[in-house]
């Protein structure tokens, strides 16, 4: 496997909570390596364009977190089952897209067609940069602003109180944010990728409008969709200062352990604000994240009429499989 798609695995591990659209409702997806992945309630589908211009997809039946454990039903607790879901589909899904990048570097493979599978990219060359990934977010969210914030105690004796070392802790984890974010989206494979990122929102939109879907009227919708990852982890951020400010530790390293603790209750509580304020657009919360729509200027960009129809693939593909097991399309 080449350096260049391995660096690609990572990059879009890192980004797979903004690409995803972690929401147990009638439509949903995340933008892969060269396609997109749509899911319906009880099934999902990625469909991947291959150099050749043709398309492989990968469908299959889905069951809900809720569905499955009944605890997941319940307010906090079910955005955790939701999200968990969502990562380990979309990881599924980006695994999928990777092995059809892997077949495309590789001049002996012959084109694929939808009956015929890429071959599946090594297990290795998957959970290696996963758990690089996972180590990564939490020493670049957890550990740096936490450290700096700290060093800045010398500096600013202010900051020995819990209120303004937390709102430097926060400052600095929003801003290491959107400087990688801006950095990555500088990347010509980032760049498509936020390419079909912005298909799947239009997509998306589309099929909620109640209109036909198809590329012409999908492209008439906007990018911006208010249950997008992006908006999530920005939420996520936000509500991070005031939660850290209530730790009752002084000590570097029992702040560090706590802020990892206390990561699933933050995915929880975000998660609903997050639902709240995508079904009450006009409501105060709904303000209050909008910042997460702005910051979807970088991680979504205008695609193309090909990238649109690889997204609208997805869905037919997801929607056929949902009708095909008598799955009931609501809102949930």
């Amino acid at each position: 496997m080449s350096p260049r798609t391995l660096l690609r695995v990572f990059t879009h591990l890192q980004m797979l909570p903004i690409l995803e659209s972690g929401e147990e409702t009638l439509v949903g997806g995340q933008a892969v390596l060269e396609g997109v992945m749509m899911r319906a309630p009880h099934s999902y589908c990625v469909a991947v364009r291959r150099a050749d211009g043709s398309m492989v997809t990968e469908e299959l039946p889905l069951e809900r977190m809720s569905e499955r454990h009944k605890i997941f039903k319940y307010p906090i607790l079910r955005g955790l089952g939701t999200l968990c879901q969502a990562m380990l589909l979309g990881c599924k899904a980006l695994k999928f897209s990777a092995s059809a990048a892997l077949a495309d570097a590789s001049p002996q493979t012959p084109a694929l067609s939808p009956q015929k599978q890429p071959q599946a990219m090594p297990a290795w060359a998957f959970v290696t940069p996963l758990l690089f990934s996972l180590a990564f977010f939490i020493f670049t969210y957890k550990f740096v602003p936490l450290l700096i914030a700290t060093k800045m105690q010398s500096v600013w004796p202010v900051l020995h109180s819990r209120i303004p070392f937390n709102l430097t802790d926060g400052f600095v984890r929003l801003g290491l944010f959107l400087a990688l974010l801006y950095g990555i989206s500088r990347l010509k494979d980032i760049h498509r990728t936020f390419e079909y990122h912005g298909a799947e929102h239009k997509v998306v939109f589309n099929f909620e409008s109640g209109q036909p879907v198809c590329v012409t009227n999908a492209q008439r919708f906007t990018t911006f969709h208010p249950r997008c990852g992006t908006s999530f982890l920005f939420v996520l951020f936000l509500l991070a200062i005031p939660v850290y400010a209530l730790i009752p530790f002084d000590g570097f390293l029992a702040k560090f352990l706590c802020r990892i603790a206390l990561l699933p209750v933050l995915v929880g509580v975000s998660y609903e604000l997050i639902r709240f304020a995508a079904k009450r657009r006009g409501s105060l919360l709904a303000a209050l994240t909008a910042p997460g729509l702005w910051m979807q200027r970088i991680t979504t960009q205008p695609p193309s009429d090909e990238q649109t129809a690889v997204a609208i693939h997805a869905l037919e593909g997801a929607m056929a499989l949902e009708k095909s097991q008598g799955g009931e399309l609501v809102i949930a």
